[in-house]
């Protein structure tokens, strides 16, 4: 295993007021990979929200109190590709003509990294010690895949995962439908896509679903527990560090 190093953990503000077992996991995981894990008490969005509507001025603002949250980290750890994908891409992007900001959002984009890859890649992690009774598909987000090229890699890891069964989802390249504001600004098209990504879902038959980005599962958990839907959904972190005594998303806590 690597040496020890000082990880930063980017929280993410739908894991912070939706499911916080996701960051409690993450740290788990980080910590058994050798991590010594902080969460800067001063983070907050990451921006995207605003970057995405257009408001680059916020999306700067908020930018900026992020890279200053995050100095002086070994890396910065997110368990969201969106997320990692915003400051990795974007940030670099939004400064490109600012030669106070730039080589900052440069170095902050060169040491962040989404949870799935960080494991793999960076601490060497090929297996983890976990149970999980039944079948499971994993959702690959647009931006895990598309932004932070992550793919293989929460595979990897669920297939060392003891008593779980993997099965693929036949369109895996394909959106949830939920893309932050654009479910907010064209619902009945968020809809449709909605339902054509759970239709494939219960076509791998799969008990559980699960992927790396929150949003997402949100999302595809809200529509099929409003259509009577009956699959789990967890974040793959909660499956990788064996949490399994949180409720489902979309079912109420025991």
């Amino acid at each position: 295993m690597p040496e020890p190093a000082r990880v930063a953990l980017l929280v993410t503000c739908l894991v912070d007021l939706f499911r916080p077992s996701v960051g409690f996991a993450a740290v788990k995981l980080l910590e058994q990979a050798g991590c010594t894990v902080e969460v800067p008490r001063a983070q907050t969005c990451c921006g995207q929200p605003a970057y995405n509507s257009g408001d680059r001025a916020d999306a700067k603002a908020i930018a900026r109190q992020v890279i200053a949250a995050f100095a002086g980290y070994d890396y910065v750890v997110a368990p969201s590709g969106s997320c990692a994908g915003m400051i990795k891409r974007h940030y670099p992007e939004m400064f490109e003509n600012d030669p106070l900001w730039l080589p900052r959002a440069r170095a902050l984009a060169a040491k962040t990294h989404e949870l799935m890859s960080f494991l793999v890649h960076v601490r060497g992690i090929d297996a983890v010690r976990a149970k999980f009774a039944g079948s499971v598909c994993y959702h690959d987000s647009c931006s895990s895949r598309r932004e932070m090229g992550v793919v293989d890699e929460p595979r990897q890891l669920l297939a060392s995962v003891d008593g779980l069964t993997l099965k693929e989802i036949a369109d895996k390249e394909s959106c949830c439908g939920f893309g932050g504001l654009f479910s907010v600004k064209y619902p009945e098209i968020s809809e449709r896509i909605a339902d054509t990504k759970i239709a494939d879902v219960l076509a791998s038959g799969a008990e559980t679903l699960t992927g790396g980005d929150l949003g997402c599962l949100l999302h595809l958990a809200g529509r099929m527990k409003r259509d009577g839907k009956g699959i789990a959904v967890r974040h793959v972190a909660e499956i990788l560090a064996d949490m399994g005594e949180d409720p489902a998303l979309g079912q109420p806590a025991k």
